[in-house]
């Protein structure tokens, strides 16, 4: 038996450390779950099939704010296995799940996971589907698009205005899925029914709307001719008021099609019209649309706006700028409407190249990021652009890195915005070459073309086009929260100079532009010297405006 003063000791002990626990773990960072595990692994239970199509057939009654119907999955064997990973969130239950009519069993894993167990393991290459039945009140999202699920709003005249929004969230918050980024299936059908007095508009092309005379309600057959990321996946139901235009673009003549409230009508035929201005501009920069087969659609929703594939969602007040705001404090950003540029720049970053892992959300976000400023260049010129991207660097916080953690769902610093896009500014002008840079642009979309990636693969290619390795370069800005400093100083007819504040190995070159001409410098992390062939050309004014660095001169 411990004695009363021993037992007061432990007592104290055990009380210090859950007191001092909670401090510990948030200093050593984010605690991963199980259930995080089965949402951003390749689980063996995912990894043997390969997605080939989805069918979503379901109802949606706004007056329950309940979903109910089946996904078909088809999916091809790449290795026998039996036991199948399909994943839903509750409060939504997955009911049964059927092969032809063969009832499989199925149990769930953690609180989202279910593992339906297959009566014998197929053969490699075997093609196969399943139907998986469910039903339920979905997610409720309470701050869409960055706290999502499905939102029952009401538009003005008081009838049901709904819409999803689940990046980073997942498509299983309102439908059976393999919610993993690093699979697609090829082509989707989505089959939604709703009330007879409204209007689903999702992804992809109508074929058809049937309607179901004796249940009052309507089905919209909407189907995806391309590879489609999970979380572009949308619903949009109103009443909607529909009018399309053309674009006669890189590929061809492009249809695009417009959603939006009926009181909304005449104002969004009027800012409407930015969005064929942003597909020239973009097709200029990264290349034919990567959807003609479905088409482009601008699709008014209860929130702000979201990426969906093909069909953009637009909630921004027909207004310019974020919220009537310039996200850049130069003005720029007022000359055009962020949500219709943004958004849609996600076609190509997002939609077109998607990440494997949202590790790797730099890859939609960055780009993206970057894509404001490039609009501003097509249609305002150079300086304005440069003004627009140095001008949101206002917001860059330097307190996590952009890279997130892999294999647990888990993003990296907001700073992937702003910051990732003056990196992609930074090494533009680094490569001093903006006939190359525009082309190693067209030519990712097109390596790249309807394909989940990696970070390594996007850094490789910039390097591999570039000619020269921007390995460390990447990890300066993506890996590392250190702004890197550009130090001078000079000692007669000499310029010295380095780099400080950087990884190990940072290298990139920077050009001392003297109006003419440019001298191209190869800072390393050792002092270097070089006779200047103009007077004192260190412009820290310039070279910061180029540059996401800072500069500094010292007096040795």
């Amino acid at each position: 038996m411990l004695s009363s003063s021993y037992t007061l000791r432990i007592a104290c002990a055990v009380l210090l450390l859950f007191t001092l626990l909670p401090a510990c773990l948030q200093a050593q960072g984010p605690v991963f779950t199980h259930d995080d595990t089965l949402r951003g692994t390749v689980t063996r239970a995912r990894a043997w099939w390969d997605l080939l199509y989805y069918h979503l057939d379901i109802k949606v009654d706004p007056a329950k704010k309940e979903l109910s119907g089946k996904v078909t999955v088809q999916y091809k064997v790449l290795e026998p296995y039996t036991v199948l990973q399909i994943d839903l969130q509750q409060p939504l239950v997955i009911t049964q799940v059927l092969m032809g009519k063969k009832k499989l069993s199925f149990t769930r894993d953690g609180k989202n996971a279910y593992m339906i167990r297959l009566p014998q393991a197929p053969a490699k290459d075997a093609i196969q589907s399943l139907d998986v039945y469910y039903q339920g009140s979905p997610v409720v999202a309470k701050n869409p698009p960055w706290q999502g699920g499905i939102q029952w709003a009401r538009a003005t005249d008081g009838s049901p205005f709904i819409a999803t929004s689940c990046q980073g969230l997942g498509a299983s918050v309102w439908w059976p899925c393999k919610d993993h980024m690093y699979d697609e299936p090829d082509s989707m059908l989505m089959s939604i029914t709703v009330p007879e007095d409204l209007t689903d508009v999702s992804n992809g092309r109508l074929r058809s709307v049937v309607a179901n005379k004796k249940a009052k309600t309507k089905t919209y057959n909407w189907f995806v001719g391309n590879p489609i990321n999970n979380y572009g996946v949308n619903l949009n139901i109103a009443r909607y008021a529909h009018f399309a235009d053309t674009l006669h673009g890189e590929a061809g003549t492009l249809d695009l099609d417009f959603y939006v409230l009926p009181e909304n009508l005449e104002k969004a035929k009027i800012q409407f019209k930015q969005a064929k201005l942003m597909l020239k501009a973009f097709e200029y920069w990264f290349g034919p649309y990567p959807f003609y087969r479905d088409g482009y659609k601008l699709v008014e929703a209860p929130y702000l706006g979201m990426e969906h594939q093909s069909s953009v969602t637009y909630g921004n007040g027909y207004g310019n700028g974020y919220r009537g705001r310039d996200l850049s404090g130069t003005g720029y950003g007022l000359k055009w409407d962020f949500i219709i540029i943004h958004e849609s720049g996600h076609e190509w970053y997002a939609n077109n190249i998607t990440y494997q892992d949202i590790a790797d959300m730099w890859i939609h976000e960055s780009f993206t990021n970057y894509s404001e400023g490039l609009y501003t260049e097509y249609y305002f010129g150079k300086e304005a652009a440069t003004d627009y991207v140095v001008g949101t660097r206002r917001s860059i916080q330097n307190n996590t890195p952009i890279i997130g953690v892999y294999n647990v769902n888990k993003s990296g610093s907001g700073d992937m915005y702003p910051k990732g896009g003056n990196m992609l500014h930074t090494i533009r002008h680094s490569i001093g070459d903006d006939v190359l840079f525009r082309d190693i642009l067209r030519g990712m979309n097109k390596t790249f073309y309807h394909q989940t990636v990696r970070t390594e693969q996007i850094e490789g290619y910039i390097s591999q086009r570039a000619g020269r390795d921007y390995s460390k370069v990447f990890d300066q800005y993506l890996r590392s929260v250190k702004i890197p400093q550009f130090e001078y100083y000079y000692a007669g007819s000499k310029l010295f100079y380095r780099w400080s504040n950087v990884v190990p190995g940072f290298d990139l070159p920077v050009r001392l532009s003297d109006g003419v001409g440019a001298i191209v410098l190869y800072p390393t992390a050792q002092w270097q010297s070089q006779e200047p062939i103009i007077d004192k050309p260190v412009d820290a004014k310039y070279l910061e405006r180029m540059y996401y660095i800072t500069v500094r001169e010292t007096v040795q």
